[in-house]
């Protein structure tokens, strides 16, 4: 079985120095994982003596018969003919369907156009729909039929946007028709000088054409388990670990393992942005060899709204570890305790002003209702009334997810907390004593204490 881990892929181009190579080959995963990957078989192929030439093909635009066309004709040009599709659509299907669509949100969120258009493309062509189609309009029954999973809460009208915004030419299924198509023109045999590179984020591996390719060709599973549980946290770091060394070592330079727990703390598992940052820091030691954290602090700060919204996340959480380390964090890079109170100071009193509009009788707030009824009837309501508008003024979603937060504290609790800022506030400004020290007493005081 022809399924290898990234990690084997040294003996993959072993293989190839020896002449032995396939005429079909698969990278799932990791999208940057993936096309390093991908980069790397490349020049191993074209090194061979007879050389040869890449055809670069864009899957979101890419018309799968043409391409199928290109691979059963012989080629004027010399040597081998890489065919590479990055972002290959043939292994979508239902059961990718919730994975991509969570990489579209999470695009959205990190105001990430490109990447989030690029993704919804993907996750309508599984369905058959088309950029003018409006997922907004399409019922809860009819998505879970359409994409096999319940239908976001909230409104999809920023999605719709994002796809009326992009010009795409009309893209030929790359449905199970096409992938039939793809199997046996490659079992009746393709003309020996073309080969087939695929990349993909998420595949179905159920599909006819994956076994295919495992049993005929090469899949490299470039995959990275993800989430924060202490073997997926292993994982990452482990991946990032080795695209620092690799940067580090085209450099020449070295760096304190404190350096590498603290880049990646600071940048999480984004693997460009890594080494992107790496070679920064590279860059910037000029003559020197080693990366100190002070290299770190002046080239890689973590910009001050960010920490401080993570702190905030960590209490609103009660994770009282994570909100301690942060804090200790905060204060190395330079921000003022007196700033890290006012930050938390107006996320409380932001909580209190939310919980209070709770309980009061007009408009009626229902605990657990969802976001599409908290955008479509009770926040209208609560505007006409005309009380905190400049607190009513944010996204609807993120003032669902503020009021969500907010409902699961009392209003005198909210209340005691504030007032343990206040006299924390008091001894930063008059005691004689650590800013650490004041700032620990005052989480543990609110996050550990009953």
């Amino acid at each position: 079985m022809s399924l290898i881990k990234r990690t084997e892929l040294p003996k993959l181009l072993q293989d190839i120095e020896r002449g032995e190579f396939h005429q079909l080959y698969l990278f799932f995963g990791e999208r940057y994982l993936c096309r390093e990957a991908a980069d790397t078989l490349q020049k191993a192929l074209l090194a061979r003596g007879s050389g040869g030439s890449m055809h670069a093909i864009d899957g979101d635009n890419e018309d799968s018969g043409r391409t199928l066309g290109k691979l059963m004709n012989f080629s004027l040009l010399p040597g081998l003919q890489i065919y590479r599709v990055t972002d290959s659509r043939l292994f979508h299907s239902k059961n990718t369907a919730s994975s991509i669509w969570a990489k579209v949100e999470q695009a959205h969120a990190d105001k990430k156009d490109v990447a989030c258009c690029r993704q919804l493309l993907a996750f309508i062509d599984l369905a058959g729909l088309s950029p003018e189609d409006h997922l907004q309009e399409i019922e809860a029954g009819q998505w879970q039929k359409l994409f096999g999973f319940s239908r976001p809460s909230g409104k999809l009208l920023w999605a719709d946007e994002l796809l009326a915004a992009v010009a795409v030419k009309k893209k030929s299924a790359a449905g199970g028709d096409i992938s039939s198509r793809y199997q046996e023109a490659f079992s009746k045999g393709v003309p020996p000088s073309n080969i087939l590179l695929l990349t993909a984020e998420a595949v179905d591996k159920r599909k006819k054409f994956f076994t295919f390719i495992k049993k005929t060709g090469m899949a490299v599973d470039c995959s990275v388990a993800v989430g924060a549980s202490a073997a997926a946290q292993k994982g990452q770091k482990e991946v990032l670990r080795e695209l620092v060394m690799k940067t580090l070592a085209e450099y020449g330079k070295k760096m304190q393992p404190r350096v590498l727990e603290l880049l990646f703390e600071r940048v999480g598992f984004h693997p460009v942005a890594v080494m992107m940052e790496t070679a920064k820091l590279a860059l910037s030691i000029g003559d020197r060899d080693l990366v100190t954290v002070e290299d770190l602090d002046a080239m890689v700060g973590r910009t001050r709204e960010d920490a401080l919204f993570e702190l905030t996340d960590a209490f609103g959480k009660r994770q009282a570890g994570r909100a301690l380390v942060l804090v200790n964090r905060l204060l190395e890079n330079g921000i003022h305790g007196l700033a890290i109170l006012a930050t938390m100071k107006n996320y409380l009193r932001r909580l209190l002003i939310f919980r209070s509009l709770q309980l009061q009788g007009e408009p009626h707030y229902q605990k657990g209702m969802s976001a599409q009824q908290f955008q479509g009837s009770y926040l209208p309501a609560l505007k006409e009334k005309g009380e905190w508008q400049e607190l009513l003024k944010g996204h609807p979603y993120a003032l669902y997810m503020s009021f969500t937060k907010a409902g699961e504290f009392s209003c005198s609790q909210l209340k005691n907390w504030l007032t343990l800022l206040l006299q924390a506030e008091f001894r930063l400004k008059g005691a004689p004593l650590p800013p650490e020290l004041v700032l620990e007493e005052l989480f543990l005081s609110m996050l550990v204490r009953k």
